[in-house]
């Protein structure tokens, strides 16, 4: 009887020992148990350590509650101003239900992918090309925001979502490329420009100093010698400064004045009346004359009327008026020759002459 209460003792051992082998488990810190008892879910979940089910009865499914990170594939897509792109982005998720997680979704991996890819499609197709490229944050809280919704049921919590990759198409790389050069190039004009009106007001400052102080522009005729001979040049050009022909140009003024005579008077302001009197000498020898007959050759009359002309000229470099003109050739018309002519004498040239004025 003992040895058969020790085998049955035995056997007792064994069989329990195999049960607590088949009946034991050990969830680990970063994840949560969910039991099946026959088919049927268990709301207690276990949490990690050692836990005991039943054998044959029970089942122990593990779910992980660490953050997944799900890459989405690239997504080829039109946004709103007809650009076609290729968009991938990254999924950060985690469980926050173990129980949904495990009875309200089929694989919760899979589901959240399909979703993710679906919602950045409509992304893109709701997103300008610009947004897509420097507007990436707002982009970002859309897209989460979209795929968070149906995950709430299935016990997923998506932590944040990252627009990884915008791939653009060679023709619209070019483009953007040109665009980004003349936007750089517009500002460099600018700058330029701008750097020259500075310059253009500073120099006008400087010759403004300059024209009150000559002898500034002479100290800087010579720094400029000395920069450009320090270059060891085998030649120099030395700039002619503008003043030395200012210079020049005011010495050469008083000699282009007329003298002043002894009355203070230039020589072309004589008195009407001295050229009169200094004139009349000169046509008196021709009253002398006697008067020549009509039909006299014009070799007789040459004298006299060189004397008249003389005598016009210089009452006209004289500045005299009219009417003391007119007075001298009316003293001296007797002693012009051929005044006694017939009446069928031709005037000469200095009677036609006056009296036209």
């Amino acid at each position: 009887m003992i040895e058969t209460l020790l085998t049955v003792l035995v056997v007792l051992l064994c069989c329990g020992l195999v049960y607590a082998v088949a009946a034991a488990r050990v969830v680990k810190q970063y994840e949560r148990g969910v039991v099946f008892r026959l088919g049927r879910l268990r709301r207690e979940v276990r949490q990690p350590g050692f836990t005991m089910i039943v054998p044959g009865v029970d089942r122990l499914r593990k779910v992980n509650m660490q953050i997944v990170t799900l890459p989405v594939p690239a997504q080829e897509g039109i946004t709103r101003d007809n650009v076609t792109v290729r968009v991938d982005a990254v999924v950060y998720f985690k469980v926050v239900a173990p129980a949904d997680a495990v009875v309200a979704v089929e694989d919760y991996r899979f589901a959240v992918s399909q979703m993710a890819q679906t919602s950045l499609r409509s992304i893109i197709g709701k997103s300008d090309l610009d947004d897509l490229l420097s507007n990436r944050e707002k982009l970002n809280q859309g897209l989460e925001l979209m795929i968070d919704s149906p995950a709430v049921g299935w016990g997923v919590h998506i932590d944040r979502v990252e627009i990884k990759d915008v791939s653009l198409p060679e023709t619209m790389k070019r483009s953007m490329a040109r665009q980004a050069e003349a936007d750089r190039e517009r500002r460099a004009r600018v700058i330029n420009a701008d750097a020259e009106f500075q310059a253009s007001k500073k120099l006008a400052d400087a010759a403004s100093e300059m024209s009150r102080q000559p002898a500034a522009l002479q100290l800087r005729l010579l720094q400029t010698v000395v920069a450009v001979a320090a270059e060891k040049n085998s030649t120099l050009v030395l700039p002619f400064p503008v003043e030395l022909l200012r210079f020049l140009e005011r010495a050469q003024q008083p000699s282009a004045t007329p003298p002043a005579d002894t009355t203070g008077r230039p020589a072309t302001e004589q008195p009407a009346s001295q050229h009169s009197a200094t004139e009349r000498p000169a046509a008196e020898p021709a009253a002398t004359e006697s008067p020549a007959p009509a039909g006299a050759p014009s070799a007789e009359r040459a004298p006299a009327r060189a004397g008249a002309l003389a005598g016009v000229t210089a009452r006209r470099e004289a500045g005299g008026t009219l009417a003391s003109t007119a007075r001298t050739r009316t003293q001296g018309a007797p002693a012009r020759a051929g005044d006694e002519a017939g009446p069928g004498a031709v005037p000469s040239r200095d009677e036609r002459r006056d009296d036209g004025r």
